[in-house]
């Protein structure tokens, strides 16, 4: 990770790895934990392939829906990996999307407690990077893994 051009979280998720990882492929599960509660998810398109499509949609209200994230999915690694950027759109169109281009890398890794989930977003530049973190990525990002590892622990049984 460079500290000038990424931003980055780690969490240690109390599920097994394949938990978190259908948390992340499944476009129903998906949908309950990838937006800040109470903002609505919609799974517009989830193609979990090298150059696949990853498109979200969002609604306060669960009715009207508004794009969200319009990515081409880069890596997908079962059980380990994904990487996405929204540098291009999900039909390979380039794209300058607001408020930042980015690349995602999201690793899964076995820990004695579960699951190691880390996240890096990293930026073409550190102006860019510095805007994400004004924007607040470490309160939006943190909230959203906080809502993945509740739904992943949640489904393990106790």
């Amino acid at each position: 990770m460079n500290p000038d051009l990424d931003l980055g979280l780690e969490r240690i998720i109390r599920a097994p790895r394949a938990t978190v990882w259908n948390a992340w492929t499944d476009p129903r599960r998906l949908e309950r934990w990838w937006l800040p509660a109470p903002t609505r998810c919609r799974v517009e398109c989830l193609d979990l392939r090298p150059g696949g499509a990853f498109v979200t949609s969002l609604s306060a209200d669960g009715v009207e829906f508004t794009p969200h994230l319009d990515a081409c999915l880069l890596a997908v690694d079962e059980l380990e990996r994904i990487v996405f950027t929204n540098a291009v759109t999900g039909t390979w169109r380039p794209a300058t999307p607001a408020p930042v281009a980015m690349t995602t890398t999201i690793t899964l890794s076995d820990h004695p407690d579960g699951t190691d989930y880390r996240v890096v977003v990293r930026h073409g530049d550190p102006e860019a990077r510095a805007r994400h973190e004004e924007l607040g990525f470490t309160e939006g990002w943190g909230l959203v893994t906080g809502q993945l590892a509740e739904l992943a622990e949640n489904a393990v049984p106790r």
